[in-house]
């Protein structure tokens, strides 16, 4: 069984990064507008499992089955991998730049290499940690650290629990995935992650006015006046599902240490986007932090191992290679 097209899962990862960044713009723009970062996140992990869990059900319903300890795998992904990022990603910039959160947030790569090399004692070439410096250093130039930041130590702690359950989502993603489909898999995860946040805010506690409010559109968007809905549903839609979909096919067939590296395109893109929409200028120190980092991963690319032939089931489902890349 030849094993998944590694240049599809290159460009999945990609794909959903940049789907990723937009829609930090996105979400910015409905906070801005009066919709709270707990209630964005919370119809935004809700709206997404009921657009996954209809789909899995209309195009494979059996895939929904969770055998054995699958159960508290996938509530552990929901939870931690998905519904705690987002928490303490919010925590973090509420007290931090949103810069320094997400470098901080995307040391996770760092964190499933070390996991992998120490703890799973798997071959690690060295041209990778290179790879993870350059990322790193790229992007505390975007983030601009050391430029009048003052650190606050919640922030702090929180912005390292976000990096370190977002390092819980690629492996548990990775495991999870070696057995079952991308699609149930989402489904999953989201529910849990729905079902988390509907626990700590009731649903019938939401402020459903905010949703047919008007809102104004800054930059080059200045004029138009959508409803709150259409960007909750952009966001839902291709904020959430679409590229959590295509980063789990791209961990599918990367593993979970290249798909993570590959997703430092984020933070990236995201600035890119605040500047062009938002008019949040970058520098040219930022800039060039931003060719830091794609030069990271380009290096990180060039120094993957030979083709390691896949295990592959009897359902034809290949397994993801056990070799860091």
């Amino acid at each position: 069984m030849s094993r998944p097209s590694a240049p599809l899962g290159v460009l999945a990862v990609v794909v959903g990064s940049l789907l990723f960044a937009v829609n930090g713009t996105v979400a910015k723009i409905a906070m801005q507008a009066g919709l709270s970062p707990t209630r964005l996140v919370e119809i935004r992990s809700l709206g997404s499992a009921v657009v996954l869990v209809a789909a899995a059900l209309l195009l494979s319903r059996g895939s929904l089955r969770l055998r054995g300890r699958e159960l508290a795998v996938m509530a552990v992904l929901g939870v931690v991998g998905v519904a705690l990022v987002q928490w303490f990603y919010l925590v973090a910039i509420s007290r931090l730049p949103v810069g320094l959160a997400l470098l901080i947030e995307y040391t996770a790569p760092l964190l499933v290499a070390l996991w992998a090399r120490f703890v799973l004692h798997e071959q690690v070439r060295a041209r990778v940690w290179w790879a993870l410096a350059a990322c790193l250093g790229g992007l505390a130039l975007v983030a601009q650290v050391g430029d009048g930041v003052v650190l606050d130590v919640l922030g702090l702690l929180a912005a390292v629990g976000a990096a370190v359950s977002l390092a819980c989502y690629y492996l548990l993603g990775e495991r999870l995935l070696s057995k079952r489909d991308p699609l149930s898999t989402h489904a999953w995860s989201m529910g849990f992650a729905a079902l988390f946040w509907i626990v700590l805010q009731p649903l019938w506690t939401f402020p459903v006015g905010t949703l047919g409010e008007a809102v104004a559109l800054p930059g080059p968007l200045a004029g138009a006046e959508p409803p709150m809905w259409l960007l909750v549903a952009w966001i839902v839609l291709l904020g959430t599902v679409t590229p959590y979909l295509l980063f789990l096919w791209g961990i599918r067939m990367l593993g979970a240490a290249r798909a993570g590296l590959l997703g430092m395109t984020e933070p990236v893109a995201a600035s890119a986007a605040a500047w062009l929409v938002l008019g949040e200028a970058m520098t040219a120190v930022q800039l060039l932090g931003g060719a830091v980092v794609l030069g990271g991963i380009v290096l990180a690319e060039t120094a993957r191992p030979r083709a390691v032939e896949a295990d592959a089931r009897e359902d034809g489902t290949v397994l993801p290679e056990h070799v860091v890349p």
